[in-house]
């Protein structure tokens, strides 16, 4: 097998092929301005080491991968009684989809949709009187980038367009599963959304998901518990079913790897016992996930077969 560098400049050639397939995230301003053919990746082993290629360090809007890290951050506070307010289920729907919301009282199918990550915001917003700054600290920390920010165009953009999501919050407060001003929440989950990485910092952030809850220094060392390694489990369980929205079956299917995607254009998968991959590619299928970053995955476990390490 070819070394990871060699893999890595091979996919990197390939991409091309793909610019012209996707769209980038119109229906937000703010990202419509992005040039649409970028393409990043880069791989965080648990030896300490990161490998990059292409825009790799060109910081880009996390959107719904910052559900990932929020999500997180409440499975911690809260422990099983998360599950009260949120389900672990797939929805087989769109990412902002307001339809099960009304034949199931309330209650989102899983953390990674819209109305899902909303409810986790809302709880969030109870136990942090700055949401945005806890995050930064969190991602900050184990990126060991310090000045990781939040984007305030992004943020603004995001928040002026927010109807749907407004509609969310409001028809779940009216089913008691929102405890705050769905304003206030709308706010923090936009701020949220906007925070700005690049896939070398991403891919260091997400290793702990690799690594049964425990983050690593750069030198491959013990660093900080995120979670029990159970729960480092269970999340990447969700990450494999609920990750990638109404495409996540198909992604399991050809990648077999947990991942989370967002509409900027990145994805974070994790392969346990072997380390963290990020990709970036702004152009989005009709779904909502970036074609070139969904393809460079697939090439990737493809010549690594890292997509048979399973959970």
């Amino acid at each position: 097998m070819n070394s990871l560098p060699e893999i890595l400049a091979s996919i990197h050639a390939r991409i091309p092929r793909y610019w012209g397939q996707g769209a980038v995230a119109n229906y937000i301003p703010a990202l419509a301005q992005v040039n649409p053919r970028q393409f990043g990746m880069a791989v965080a082993l648990l030896d300490g080491s990161v490998h990059t290629v292409g825009d790799a360090h060109v910081p880009f809007s996390l959107q719904s991968i910052t559900k990932l890290f929020t999500f997180v951050l409440a499975l911690r506070s809260e422990g099983d009684a998360l599950w009260q307010r949120v389900g672990r289920e797939p929805s087989g729907a769109a990412f902002n989809s307001i339809v099960q919301l009304e034949t199931e009282s309330g209650i989102p199918r899983n953390p990674f949709i819209n109305a899902g990550a909303l409810v986790i915001t809302d709880i969030l917003t109870t136990r942090y009187a700055h949401l945005d700054y806890a995050l930064l600290g969190l991602l900050r920390r184990l990126s060991d980038a310090p000045d990781l920010h939040w984007n305030p165009q992004v943020a603004k953009s995001e928040r002026e367009t927010a109807h749907r999501n407004m509609a969310m919050a409001y028809f779940m407060k009216s089913h008691g599963n929102f405890h705050n001003e769905p304003e206030l929440v709308l706010d923090n989950y936009c701020r949220q959304c906007a925070t700005e990485m690049s896939c070398a910092q991403l891919a260091r952030a997400s290793i702990f998901l690799a690594n049964g809850g425990q983050d690593l220094t750069h030198s491959g060392t013990p660093g900080e518990r995120l979670l029990q390694p159970e729960a480092a489990r269970r999340v990447n369980a969700l990450m494999l079913t609920c990750g990638a929205y109404d495409a996540a079956g198909d992604f399991a299917y050809r990648i077999g790897l947990p991942i989370k995607t967002g509409v900027g254009g990145g994805m974070v998968a994790t392969v346990p016992g072997v380390g963290s991959i990020a990709v970036w590619s702004p152009e989005l299928d009709a779904k909502g996930n970036s074609v070139a970053a969904r393809a460079a995955l697939e090439m990737l476990v493809d010549a690594t077969g890292w997509g048979t390490k399973g959970l």
